[in-house]
């Protein structure tokens, strides 16, 4: 993997990952473009890298936001931690009981079955993508709502829908659970700081989680016996900085157009991008 392809695959992350519509469909299909293999070692360490630098970004775009609403008094962050935990543990019970399900009845409990055995099937994904489409297509169409206060049962109803975005690459978390919000009365800038705020609780488990397979491989020992580590370290690290930078502009991007009434190209935009993974598929 040279320089040039791990830029490109950092500025589509970092862009893809934080606009409703699906960084790992995106990553898929640029990978494919240029050959590379997905499931490789480098390939698995530059996505925990870029990954990082995704929720870095997200961290100190909405940080002055997130600090007025969480840390304004111990109230404010005492029913907001209520809020993620609940949402959190939505999310973790409907994505283990989705991944179980899928387990027993595609695989018949095969003990070798990793939810990552869906991510290369193209159909699959794009009718994620489609669904994530029509999905931001219906939620532009409500009317906006007037609340900031997020009730248990909101917090819950979006974790589930984080909860299913999970086992399907395609199924965009941030598109699905901001039009959640919107649907259930929230402001479009509460749902977006909500939808985000849960993504920084999600990516270190997510990262965790790539870091453990690759452990597991017992491939990442070979490739730094053999490369070293400073030539598997070094472009990873300039491609999180890139994903940095292009996370930034793509939150900028989303906060203008949710704001603005523009959400439903992004619906579009999913809708095209079905069409295009099921041609590359």
């Amino acid at each position: 993997m040279d320089l040039l392809q791990i830029l490109i695959l950092a500025i589509v992350q970092g862009a893809a990952e934080l606009l409703p519509v699906s960084s790992s469909a995106h990553v898929i299909v640029a990978e494919k473009l240029m050959g590379l293999d997905p499931t490789s070692p480098q390939a698995t360490f530059l996505l925990i890298m870029l990954h990082t630098g995704t929720m870095f970004a997200v961290i100190v775009y909405f940080w002055k936001a997130w600090r007025e609403t969480y840390f304004s008094s111990f109230k404010a962050f005492w029913t907001q931690a209520q809020a993620i935990v609940l949402a959190t543990a939505a999310t973790g019970i409907v994505g283990l009981a989705l991944q179980a399900l899928i387990k027993r009845v595609f695989w018949h409990d095969a003990p070798e079955f990793e939810i990552e055995h869906l991510f290369g099937n193209a159909r699959l994904m794009a009718g994620a993508l489609a669904a994530a489409g029509v999905l931001i297509l219906v939620s532009s169409r409500v009317r906006e709502g007037t609340t900031d206060g997020l009730s248990p049962r909101s917090a819950l109803w979006i974790g589930a829908v984080q909860g299913l975005c999970l086992p399907f690459r395609g199924f965009s978390r941030s598109g699905a659970t901001i039009s959640t919000g919107m649907m259930l009365g929230l402001t479009r800038r509460r749902a977006e700081e909500f939808s985000f705020v849960l993504a920084v609780v999600l990516t270190p488990v997510v990262i965790a989680k790539e870091g453990w397979r690759l452990y597991k491989a017992h491939t990442l020992a070979s490739v730094v016996k053999t490369e070293g580590l400073l030539h598997l370290f070094t472009p990873s690290l300039l491609g999180m900085v890139f994903s940095f930078l292009a996370g930034l502009l793509a939150l900028r991007w989303l906060s203008h157009w949710l704001e603005h009434g523009r959400w439903y190209f992004f619906g579009g935009y999913c809708l095209l991008a079905a069409g295009v993974v099921l041609w590359v598929g």
